[in-house]
This record gives structure tokens, sequence and C-alpha cells, in this order.
């Protein structure tokens, strides 16, 4: 079972609610669902001690901006001494439709340099991750400038539809194990309905 969730993002306040941020806002999702708001500041990061069934599970943000996810990654393993499949990393994908979940329980970085650098940093691919598809940009949009811009306002209700629904992943995850949260969860989110509580923030303290 997992015990720590590192949800990927950049921090600051020119980077809450752009595309890059998902992994932030899913975790600050979950944190709000498990009552945890005590943040702390360590290993490059923010994070915060929670429960969930009566079990033990540390939500993290690196602060070291994406491209150096690692770094903080490699400090909280190295502190808890924990093996690279307790960890379940949340983070953006463009090769997924916008809303789609997928849950791996492991794989290459596919791109994602945030990914890629706890790749590096652990030596090995071997650690579950959630990926929570933002879509391909538009033609002639550059790829680095659309993952750092917010959400078109057309998009912010699925999205924040996704990341309600990867909150329910991951606590799936925690509570059943990988696999049936995958046959469950894995796909798109449905269009959500009028009045839902909006799910997607930013990357600070919450």
């Amino acid at each position: 079972m997992p015990r720590i969730v590192v949800g990927l993002g950049n921090p600051g306040p020119e980077y809450e609610g752009t595309r890059h941020n998902v992994g932030f806002a899913v975790v600050d999702a979950l944190a709000r669902r498990l009552r945890a708001a005590d943040w702390r500041r360590g290993f490059a990061s923010l994070w915060v001690e929670a429960s969930w069934r009566d079990e033990p599970v540390v939500l993290l943000k690196p602060q070291t901006y994406m491209n150096r996810s690692g770094e903080a990654v490699r400090q909280v393993v190295g502190a808890w001494r924990v093996a690279p499949g307790d960890l379940l990393v949340v983070y953006d994908d463009m090769d997924l439709p916008l809303g789609h979940l997928r849950l791996r329980p492991r794989g290459s970085a596919g791109g994602h340099r945030g990914v890629a650098s706890i790749i590096a940093a652990l030596g090995r691919d071997d650690f579950p991750r959630l990926r929570v598809g933002i879509g391909r940009p538009p033609r002639g949009v550059d790829a680095a400038d659309y993952v750092l811009a917010p959400f078109a306002p057309m998009e912010r209700p699925l999205v924040e539809a996704a990341v309600r629904r990867a909150v329910e992943a991951i606590l799936a995850v925690l509570a059943a194990g990988l696999e049936r949260a995958m046959s469950r969860y894995n796909g798109p989110t449905p269009w959500p309905s009028a009045g839902a509580d909006p799910a997607v923030g930013g990357g600070g303290e919450t």
C-alpha cells in the first residue's frame, strides 16, 4: 500500500490553476478530504501527515520546480525509509484526453520532466503513478506554453470533476490496492452535473 502520495507541480502563485499543477490540485483536494491541514516544510517540499482507515499516509508537494522533483522525492524516500512501491506519484499527462485517469504500477517518464527527474533520482521506474489527462495543445501552441497556462473556462468543470475522481482513486488504492483501483478508475471522467463543488486550486499551503 502506498505510504506517500506525491503531487507534482510548480510552486508559487503564478502557477496556481495551471495544467502542469494538476498533481498539486489533487493532493490539495486529498488533504481536504482527509482533514489534514498542518502543512510543514521539509524534504524540499510542503508535506503533511494524514490517515485513512487508521493507516498513516504522507502527502507531499515538492517545492523544487517540476524539473527537479526527484530531489524532493529522494529526500522523503530516504527519510521515511520506504521502497519505491510505497509511493504514488500524481501528475498531468498531455497524452491522455482531458479528464482521463490512468493508474499504473510503473513505466517510463513519457516525456514528463518531473517524472523523469524522479526516475533519475531513484534509479528506477517501478513506482506507482496516477496520470491525469490534460489533452494535447491546439495546433500551433507550444507544449511548454500550454502546460503552464490555466485551464480554459470551458475545461474547468471537467477538470474539477477529474480532480475529485482522482482523490477517490487514491483512496481506493490505499484501501483495496492498485489493481482493483485500476479496474475501477482508469478511463474518462464523466462530465459533472451543475452545482458540483470546485476542486481545482493552487499549489500553496492548504
